[in-house]
């Protein structure tokens, strides 16, 4: 329990740290963005100041200087676009040749100075108290791929995180699956040897002058224990298929539920005169038939109706198992097929999954709920290939 619990700690311990070092690493670079935005704004406000330089000596013909011009020379990454007092077209800097073609329509110029407008508030330019001038500037192409890297190291990390859930999950279900694999195994050899013991006493019963109709009731009984001890004992390992008539199996493990089961409960059982041969494990197959049934019966509290069909279409053969239950909600006709999933008090939720694995993983067939009706009833449905 102590381990447990340790290992537990450890996991949220993990957890936070990742979480803490996630956030960190958002928060820098939110705070590297944002530098680099206010550093392209100063770069923008300078070239806002020598601007006006250039357009006093244009007036007066003279030198600009050095300095005004290296400033204005600096931007080479900022698009940038200078409209006039009026809101007329000047001049563009950092656009591509296309932008700047269609920066003379005027509906086009309106967008995209808007789209800057959202990114950094425009600087006007001015001569003394006068705005001669506005710029419009927006992020440059690195400032434009820095915004998307946040995203991309959360889709990275998410990533990662999957990968590391999905393989913990596939190596938690191995280790289940190697735990339940040795219980089923030891649990078919647990019953072999009381199992010998019961053959042993129904041959001295045999002697006793004991009713023949008690022995022969025993010895199915103990042949059905047979069946059991070997369904066990193929858990985990592939079962060996062969060509049987899947009708006389239906009705060999129909016979046997029917005869144990509620007098309340009015069986049918609709069968095709012909043989259907199929690749069938009889004991796992019995053992899906005899869920099916168990289930249903257990939809009905023991009482009510239950017909089993058998008919064959479009080469495959079809068994329908119909219940007078209480039905199924049609959003869970394929979470009942889940292991653990139960809507019984007691259970471990795995004959259906069982039953699913063995007419789809082994058999190639399938398994679902065909119709379903609350109140009224379910029929469930196993479709196998038929055999030449």
């Amino acid at each position: 329990m102590q381990i447990t619990s340790n290992k537990n700690a450890f996991r949220w311990l993990m957890i936070i740290v990742s979480f803490i070092i996630i956030s960190l690493i958002l928060w820098n670079t939110y705070r590297f963005f944002q530098s680099f935005k206010e550093e392209e704004r100063m770069k923008m406000r300078n070239w806002s100041f020598a601007y006006p330089d250039l357009l006093k000596s244009s007036d007066l013909e003279q030198d600009i200087g050095d300095l005004p011009l290296q400033i204005l020379q600096s931007n080479t990454s900022t698009p940038m676009i200078l409209v006039d007092d009026k809101g007329n077209y000047v001049n563009s800097n950092n656009l591509s040749k296309e932008q700047e073609q269609k920066l003379e329509d005027s509906i086009y110029l309106k967008k995209i100075l808007n789209k800057y407008e959202s990114e950094y508030k425009p600087i006007p330019i001015k001569i003394g108290d006068k705005i001669v001038s506005t710029i419009y500037y927006g992020n440059s192409e690195l400032l434009n791929k820095l915004k998307y890297y946040p995203i991309a190291l959360l889709l990275i990390v998410f990533l990662f995180g999957a990968v590391v859930y999905f393989f913990y999950r596939s190596s938690k279900i191995a280790t289940q699956n190697k735990l339940w694999t040795g219980m089923a195994k030891e649990t078919a050899h647990q019953i072999g040897t009381p199992l010998s013991s019961l053959i042993g006493w129904t041959e001295i019963l045999k002697n006793e002058n004991v009713n023949p109709e008690y022995i022969s009731e025993i010895e199915k009984d103990i042949s059905r224990l047979q069946t059991i001890t070997d369904r066990f004992s193929k858990v985990g390992s592939a079962p060996t298929l062969q060509k049987v008539d899947l009708v006389e199996e239906t009705i060999e493990s129909y016979n046997y539920l029917k005869a144990r089961s509620s007098k309340l409960i009015d069986f049918n059982l609709e069968t095709p005169n012909a043989v259907i041969f199929t690749d069938l494990n009889p004991q796992l197959y019995s053992w899906t038939i005899e869920n099916l049934v168990k289930n249903a019966i257990d939809a009905m509290k023991g009482k009510g109706s239950l017909s089993v069909k058998i008919f064959s279409a479009d080469k495959y053969v079809h068994i329908n198992i119909t219940d007078s239950g209480k039905g199924i909600p049609k959003q869970l006709y394929t979470k009942i097929f889940e292991p653990g999933y139960t809507s019984k008090k007691r259970g471990w939720g795995l004959g259906l999954s069982l039953a699913k694995r063995i007419i789809q993983d082994y058999h190639k067939g399938r398994i679902r709920v065909l119709t379903s009706e609350i109140g009224k009833g379910t029929t469930m449905q196993i479709s196998l290939k038929i055999m030449a």
